[in-house]
C-alpha cells in the first residue's frame, strides 16, 4: 500500500485553515509537504502485515545449544514511539522489553529492535503493539514462548485532557510458557 502524500498535503492545508492559520504564511508554506514526508516515515508500518514484518526481519541462526537447556533471550529498553489511534496523539518515551525461549533458532538482536520499531509505526494501542510484537517474534523465531512488556507515556493523557504529566502505562503480553512461568515473566 502506498501512502497518498498529495491527499495528506491537501488535508493538512485544510486543517491549518480550519484552526485559523494562514497556510500561505512563510513558516507554514511547506508544512503540508513536511507533514506528508513525516507521515510516510512514522506510519511506514501500516504498509506491512505482521507476517510481512516477520519475513523482513526473520533472519535466524541455529541456537548455540539447541535442546540442552531452556535459555531465554532477553532484550530490554528498546526505545520506540507510536501514535494513539484514538487521538493520533504521540505515545512517547516508550520502552519495550522482549524475551523468548529459542526452539533451535535465535534471531539477531538488531532484528528484535527492528521488529519493535516497525510494529510501532502504525496507528496503535499500546496493548495491540505488545501483541503485534509478540506475534511477529513468534513467527520470525519459530517459538510460542514470547513475552513483551511495554511502558510508555501517552500525550493524550499528559498534554491534553487530564494533563497528568507523570502518568505511565505498562502493558504485558505473555504467550506460551510466559503465561504460566513466573520465572520467565520476572525476566522482563
Amino acid at each position: 500500500m502506498t501512502m497518498d502524500t498529495k491527499a495528506i498535503e491537501t488535508h493538512i492545508r485544510g486543517i491549518l485553515e480550519a484552526i485559523g492559520e494562514d497556510p500561505d504564511r512563510e513558516g507554514l508554506r511547506e508544512t503540508p509537504q513536511r507533514v506528508a514526508r513525516m507521515y510516510e516515515e512514522i506510519f511506514a508500518g501500516i504498509s506491512y502485515s505482521n507476517h510481512e514484518i516477520a519475513e523482513m526481519f526473520g533472519k535466524t541462526f541455529e541456537s548455540p545449544s539447541p535442546g540442552q537447556s531452556q535459555t531465554a533471550v532477553v532484550m530490554k529498553d528498546i526505545s520506540v514511539f507510536s501514535y494513539c489511534e484514538h487521538h493520533m496523539a504521540l505515545m512517547y518515551d516508550m520502552n519495550v522489553n522482549v524475551a523468548y525461549v529459542p526452539r533451535g533458532r535465535v534471531i539477531g538482536l538488531s532484528k528484535i529492535a527492528r521488529i519493535c520499531d516497525m510494529a510501532s509505526k502504525r496507528l496503535q494501542l499500546q496493548e495491540r503493539l505488545g501483541q503485534d510484537i509478540a506475534e511477529i517474534l513468534m513467527e520470525a523465531v519459530g517459538t510460542p514462548d514470547v513475552g513483551v512488556v511495554i511502558t510508555g507515556s501517552h500525550s493524550c493523557m499528559t498534554a491534553r485532557g487530564i494533563r497528568n504529566v507523570s502518568s505511565r502505562t505498562t502493558t504485558k503480553t505473555f504467550c506460551g510458557a510466559f503465561q504460566t512461568d513466573r520465572s520467565l515473566q520476572e525476566l522482563l
